[in-house]
């Protein structure tokens, strides 16, 4: 095996493995290096599915960057003649205590994005397994979905490895080097050199202290797979959606032949630390009651048998926004950090977007947002 690269990419997973691929296809010696053998359970893509929105709460940075992502979804699709995208559609409901979307929508209209504004009643009357309260309000996005989490890491994995990309799995990074002149990457399996490397480690930024120290924090959250009692919360009969409420903020997707109604909780979640054993799903007594208690309030026929519960590792910034930047000292040491919670979607972009920043210097989609220097 050779040990000198481009680049290399240390963390293959949703955005590692998407930025190793856009980059070999472009032509650049890339070595992706991951810990473990992704798709893998050990990061925060598994689980099935991830929804994929474009009406944005973080404004036109995020909502064009939504666009360009499905596009490239789609493009992936096409290439690997598989199935990744599902456009269900996604209602996203709130308390208006909670959160107004008025902001939301008319940064929608004005970016073209097909989206109704639904009342109560219309919610209802759509999608009767659906009972929210009279002031509550809805954002629903037609052309939205969800996607199959970890085909698409299979599916850039396959990409990446036909374009000539090299992929070390198992592989543990044990620190790092950088000069002006290039980059030296230390491994559990020898050392590889490369003129620039990209960082996207996820819920495993710790372990690349000190070369780099990040405001991310990495916690334990769970999802449940409920039973529900009829088949309006079918896959093609109900929507993915994300529910704003007094008691928490939840997201979730309809049945999937048969597997149950998936459900999960933005909010709250427990510190946890890399490489310390986290703690399975029903280890805490609020894994299963704060999901069941959510279909309870707001979809009572999807609240039946417990199928399944999976733990995932969110990797948070203090805004909840990314870091999409170069390092703070090393201009040859890209980041993207900090995706957890609603960043799956963007994977395919924010692979464009690092190899844009490698081959070109800059990227052709605004992240000024995410800008590491927000934090200082």
């Amino acid at each position: 095996m050779r040990t000198s690269y481009d680049v290399i990419v240390v963390g293959a997973g949703s955005m590692g493995m998407s930025a190793g691929a856009h980059l070999a296809k472009r032509g650049v010696n890339t070595l992706l290096i991951d810990a473990f053998d992704p798709p893998h359970q050990e990061g925060s893509h598994h689980g099935d599915t991830r929804l994929i929105r474009h009406a944005y709460h973080g404004g036109p940075a995020y909502i064009n960057m939504a666009i360009r992502a499905h596009q490239l979804w789609n493009e992936l699709e096409e290439e690997t003649d598989e199935t990744l995208l599902v456009q269900s559609g996604v209602l996203n409901m709130s308390s208006p205590a909670v959160y107004s979307y008025k902001t939301r929508l008319e940064e929608s209209i004005s970016l073209g994005l097909p989206v109704e504004y639904l009342d109560a009643d219309e919610i209802r009357k759509r999608w009767p397994g659906i009972v929210v309260p009279e002031d509550y309000m809805a954002l629903y996005e037609p052309q939205a979905g969800y996607l199959y989490s970890e085909r698409c890491i299979s599916a850039y994995r396959r990409s990446a490895a036909e374009a000539g990309a090299e992929l070390l799995a198992n592989t543990r990074v044990e620190r790092l080097e950088a000069s002006p002149q290039g980059v030296t990457v230390y491994t559990s399996k020898g050392i590889f050199h490369a003129g620039q490397v990209i960082l996207s480690a996820g819920a495993w930024f710790k372990t690349l202290e000190p070369f780099l120290s990040l405001k991310i924090k990495p916690v334990r959250k769970v999802v449940g797979w409920f039973q529900p009692s009829n088949a309006q919360f079918d896959a093609g009969r109900f929507p993915g959606f994300t529910l704003n409420t007094p008691e928490g903020g939840f997201y979730g997707f309809p049945s999937l032949d048969g597997a149950g109604l998936k459900i999960g909780r933005h909010d709250g979640g427990l510190p946890w630390n890399p490489g310390e054993p986290i703690a399975p799903f029903g280890s805490c007594e609020e894994d299963e009651r704060d999901l069941r208690r959510a279909l309870e309030n707001y979809m009572p026929e999807a609240a039946g048998a417990l199928n399944r519960g999976l733990v995932c590792k969110y990797e948070l910034t203090p805004d909840e926004d990314f870091i999409i930047d170069r390092h703070p000292v090393h201009s040859n040491v890209l980041i993207a950090g900090g995706f957890s919670g609603h960043g799956f979607k963007f994977a395919s972009v924010v692979g464009e977007i690092l190899a844009d920043l490698v081959t070109r210097g800059a990227a052709s989609l605004d992240i000024g947002l995410f800008s590491i220097s927000r934090f200082e």
